[in-house]
């Protein structure tokens, strides 16, 4: 069995083929600049790259030139399209509906009710999953709701202290980063050869969360109805005051829709640096001295490590925290402040080994009692065997 992971943009698409028998990648491609007089599509294939320019209007239409690559007699790594069974998407959030679905209008419309919470990731995943399912109607579509691995979180982490009644609107945590905190429950249980451990699962990117996992299930996360909350991201705010509104909607003469955008858009690491989304320019300008910059990074840290505090005691103690994402993976400086003056706690970083580190390894010192580790996330590979699993029960 074959599954196509895809990663949605406005304007891209981006994908992972899976050869689910072995659960090896065997191939990744994608288009960008969909709409476009002229869309680069391309696909790399046992280490080697091909390119190509053609139009490309709609999502449907990339599909069909990823397919096309993919067939290619002379390049391609499959025989027929058909050998493609079916198109998984990460999926963000369904409020009312989670678990892993296959796309029907009935789940499109309750993702088009969680728009408002989720903003920058629902609506270009409803107007592709619309359009595929028009246009390719012989290839199954199946969205994996990142929502659904933080369903185990017990009420006291999932309410928040407002009206009882609001809940049923929605109005709790949720959780994001599902098929991420669930690769490295999987992977550290693998590693350990233990499916009790406490692990704190740090995702740090573009987007950034902590999850605190008891015996391979989340019973705590950082991020809490909607992906803006939880610690500060690229451009999104993370947490974040609602009395802080009527002020800003005065001094600003903004309205609420305005200002809500330039929490979800301008604000996080861009908003406080003024810099730049990413955090490799962010450092680098810190280390030249800009205060903005500097401060950026601080308020990173110190989000995390308030989150990953909180993480030890609801577990009570922990015996493997991970650091994962782009962020988590090659920052050995991020990676450092977290850990710093913890050694009451137990964690205890392996300066040395942290400055070098490459790939899935770990980290910690010989002194801590919590095994700190690098692991590579791979939200597609759980996309794809759950998208398989799905197929399989049907």
């Amino acid at each position: 069995m074959h599954i196509l992971v895809a990663n949605i943009g406005s304007t891209s698409f981006k994908y992972r083929l899976f050869d689910m028998q072995s659960e090896t990648q065997i191939a990744r491609g994608g288009v960008e600049r969909i709409g476009a007089p002229e869309s680069r599509c391309f696909v790399e294939i046992k280490g080697q790259r091909y390119e190509l320019t053609a139009h490309v209007p709609d999502h449907a239409a990339a599909v069909r030139q990823c397919l096309a690559q993919l067939t290619d007699p002379q390049t391609g790594c499959l025989k027929d399209a058909r050998e493609v069974a079916a198109i998984g998407f990460k999926a963000v959030h369904g409020g009312r509906i989670s678990g892993v679905q296959l796309v029907t209008e009935e789940v499109l419309a309750a993702m088009e009710e969680m728009v408002p919470v989720a903003p920058a990731h629902n609506p270009p995943y409803i107007r592709a999953m619309r359009i595929l399912r028009e246009n390719l109607p012989e290839i199954p579509l199946v969205a994996a709701f990142e929502t659904d691995f933080h369903s185990t979180i017990p009420d006291h982490n999932r309410f928040y202290a407002v009206p009882y009644e609001w809940a049923e609107w929605g109005v709790r945590c949720w959780g994001f980063h599902g098929a991420s905190h669930r690769y490295i429950a999987t992977r550290t249980a693998e590693i350990f050869g233990r499916n009790d451990l406490r692990v704190i699962s740090c995702h740090l990117g573009g987007s950034s969360s902590v999850c605190a996992i008891s015996g391979g299930k989340s019973v705590f996360t950082s991020m809490g109805m909607s992906p803006q909350s939880g610690l500060p991201n690229n451009n999104r705010v993370g947490d974040f005051d609602p009395f802080a509104l009527p002020v800003i909607m005065k001094h600003t003469g903004q309205s609420l829709e305005e200002i809500l955008n330039v929490l979800a858009t301008q604000s996080g690491l861009l908003g406080l640096s003024g810099v730049s989304t990413d955090l490799r320019d962010i450092m680098a300008a810190a280390a030249e001295g800009n205060q903005r910059a500097r401060l950026a990074v601080d308020v990173f840290v110190a989000a995390i490590r308030k989150y990953v505090g909180a993480s030890l005691v609801e577990l009570g103690g922990a015996d493997v925290l991970v650091f994962t994402g782009g962020i988590g993976e090659n920052q050995p400086e991020i990676r450092s402040a977290v850990c710093r003056n913890l050694s009451e706690l137990g964690i205890v970083i392996d300066e040395e080994k942290n400055q070098t580190a490459r790939g899935e390894c770990e980290i910690s010192s010989p002194a801590g009692r919590v095994r700190i580790w690098i692991i590579p996330t791979n939200e597609e590979l759980v996309v794809a065997r759950q998208t398989k699993a799905l197929l399989e029960s049907l």
